[in-house]
């Protein structure tokens, strides 16, 4: 198992400037205006989402306290800019940052999606190539991804990666956040909701709790005053 245990908010930015760097160089690294507008594209990404800059930076900066991101200032330029660290904690090839990449921005996937998805960050020539670099991926004392058993109608097994917090999936993962944000009615069980309602509950959660943080950081430096 990872080491990590990144939020949904987490997870997409990480992915995001991992799939810059490799896509658009000369661009990167990525000022917070970029980011944000990577975190909300529509194509390539699952679930889509509507992240404001507010709540891009405070996955930055969580990303940072956690020795994944980084910030710097570029020459002659005032402009705040991110970049990853990922390499810092773990020796991965390109092929295996392409997979890892196309895993964090689109959630579990067969290997045939898998290569298909990651054709433009590293393209692989045949499936016995993904599934060794998915097999490398897979050993060792911190796994970054495990396989899953096959959907039903499907043959291929599907591959989850392990940098963010694991989820139970279908009904389990519904039931859990039922419990968490709704009162269960006595005379018929509670509607549970989809994947993507759950991934932006529990990135409103992490954004609220940035801001709880800072306020008692506000806090703590307003009492020091007297």
């Amino acid at each position: 198992m990872s080491s990590f245990s990144l939020t949904p908010l987490e997870t997409r930015v990480l992915g995001c400037l991992l799939e810059k760097e490799r896509l658009t160089p000369e661009n990167y690294p990525l000022s917070l205006n970029s980011v944000a507008t990577a975190c909300n594209q529509s194509t390539n990404r699952d679930p889509v989402v509507s992240y404001d800059d507010k709540s891009v930076e405070a996955g930055l900066n969580s990303l940072r306290e956690k020795k994944l991101a980084s910030v710097i200032f570029g020459a002659g330029s005032r402009v705040q800019k991110y970049r990853h660290k990922l390499l810092e904690h773990y020796e991965l090839t390109p092929p295996e940052v392409a997979l890892l990449c196309v895993l964090l921005l689109r959630g579990p996937q067969t290997p045939g999606e898998l290569r298909s998805r990651s054709e433009r960050m590293h393209p692989f020539e045949t499936m016995a190539e993904v599934e060794s670099r998915l097999d490398e991926l897979a050993r060792g004392d911190s796994p970054l991804i495990r396989f899953l058993d096959a959907r039903p109608g499907q043959k291929e097994r599907r591959v989850i990666q392990l940098l963010s917090a694991e989820v139970p999936e279908g009904e389990a993962a519904a039931a859990a956040a039922t419990t968490i944000f709704h009162t269960p009615q006595p005379t018929a069980p509670a509607a549970e909701p989809t994947p993507s309602q759950t991934e932006a509950l529990a990135a409103e959660v992490a954004v609220l709790r940035t801001e709880l943080e800072q306020l008692r950081e506000e806090f703590r430096a307003f009492r020091a005053q007297f």
